[in-house]
């Protein structure tokens, strides 16, 4: 069975699950639980809440662009049944969602970069304009604590514990890059298969429709050539 996705927030929603809301035009719209029907019936914007996928991939915060999305396009074109084609389908997505959920791993790490330098920053200034507020022994010398950087340095310490586990994490997604690049023959083999059978099937569209064309033209030009009682019209 299918496996449809919430037409506001783009979650899944599983079979027997869910909400489906049919229009007055047979247009059907499929919502992962009542408060995504709720707002769209609210017409409300879903690139406008937070809490929805449109929201996200507007202000960058997931990927938009990639090789690995486009294996979730819908389509709904059959395809002929092929014992080989469909284990290295199945052997390839996988393969294909694991280089998916590392490049996204890699992606946010990317996006969250520098936010511990802003954040430091904005504590800075959040303690000079609050400076009132130290008790008094506290208040000497805050200048200079804060501008020699002498809490980068505490900070540095504290984490520095665990800094042979980032060089490790580090170094593993080392690994995960190169082994991404190495993208497996299967993946290559199925998705030229299926591209194969697509263009096949396409062909074969455009066949049938020149047959029709071609049987429609004669009989109209059967009926043209024949008189009001059948009889043929001599030219």
């Amino acid at each position: 069975m299918r496996i449809e996705t919430c037409h506001f927030c783009s979650r899944p929603v599983y079979p027997s699950k869910g909400i489906t809301f049919v229009r007055n035009d047979a247009r059907s719209f499929h919502f992962c639980r009542s408060k995504c029907h709720k707002n769209f019936k609210m017409h409300r914007n879903p690139r406008k809440l937070g809490w929805t996928k449109a929201f996200r991939r507007a202000h960058g915060k997931e990927m938009t662009v990639d090789s690995t999305l486009q294996l979730q396009a819908r389509r709904n074109v059959p395809t002929r049944y092929d014992r080989s084609m469909l284990e290295e389908t199945v052997r390839a997505m996988g393969r294909i969602e694991e280089i998916r959920s590392k490049r996204e791993r890699r992606f946010y790490k990317g996006r969250m970069k520098g936010n511990r330098q802003r954040q430091l920053e904005e504590d800075r200034k959040l303690v000079r304009e609050n400076a009132h507020l130290l008790p008094p022994g506290e208040r000497e010398g805050l200048d200079e604590l804060l501008d020699e950087g002498v809490v980068t340095e505490r900070m540095d310490d504290a984490e520095s514990a665990g800094g042979a586990e980032e060089l490790d994490s580090e170094a593993a997604m080392v690994d995960e890059e190169d082994e991404e690049e190495m993208v497996d023959e299967s993946v290559l083999r199925a998705r030229a298969a299926q591209e194969k059978e697509e263009r096949m099937q396409k062909a074969v569209r455009q066949n049938v429709k020149q047959k029709k064309k071609q049987q429609k033209g004669k009989r109209r030009a059967a009926v043209v050539g024949q008189g009001p009682e059948g009889m043929e019209v001599d030219g």
